[in-house]
């Protein structure tokens, strides 16, 4: 892995949290794309498992974004994300998706949004010592503790995936 400096603002962006919120780890940009969690294992070098990746929905009823953050490896009961959030959601668009984060699909981070979203945390992810999640680039990710991660997303832990 090679760390470069920022192409862009959202690499920075990410990385303001990071220090903001205490945490002592540094954004790299990648040379491969880290766009899927399969990609991104492969370029950093670890499992599938340990990608946290950011999934946004859109609340039907509240038009509110809800963050996912979910091990690589498990895809999300949509149903189940209802419950919790107390109404129905959809899969968001990629226009929703960049207005209510300030980010892409494909390098959505778990924090360093415009305002706090809802968010949820699959309790898979807290089994490793650390996770990669995505920092603001299909390029750019960055290292922590599944508990830091908790903590500085305000994220609820459950088990959301699929069965």
């Amino acid at each position: 892995m090679t760390e470069t400096s920022f192409p862009g603002e959202s690499p920075q962006k990410v990385q303001n949290a990071l220090a903001a919120a205490g945490i002592p780890t540094t954004v790299r940009e990648m040379p491969a794309s880290t766009r899927t969690a399969k990609e991104a294992a492969a370029t950093i070098g670890c499992t599938v498992a340990q990608i946290a990746k950011s999934l946004v929905f859109r609340a039907s009823v509240t038009d509110r974004a809800i963050l996912v953050i979910a091990s690589g490896i498990n895809r999300v009961n949509e149903a189940l994300l209802a419950q919790f959030v107390g109404e129905p959601i959809e899969r968001a668009t990629p226009e929703f998706v960049r207005e209510r984060t300030g980010f892409v699909i494909g390098g959505v981070p778990p924090i360093g949004h415009p305002s706090a979203l809802p968010t949820w945390m699959d309790r898979d992810l807290l089994q490793f010592e650390t996770i990669w999640a995505a920092a603001g680039t299909p390029f750019a990710v960055f290292e922590i503790s599944p508990a830091d991660l908790q903590r500085i997303s305000g994220a609820t832990v459950s088990d959301l995936k699929s069965k």
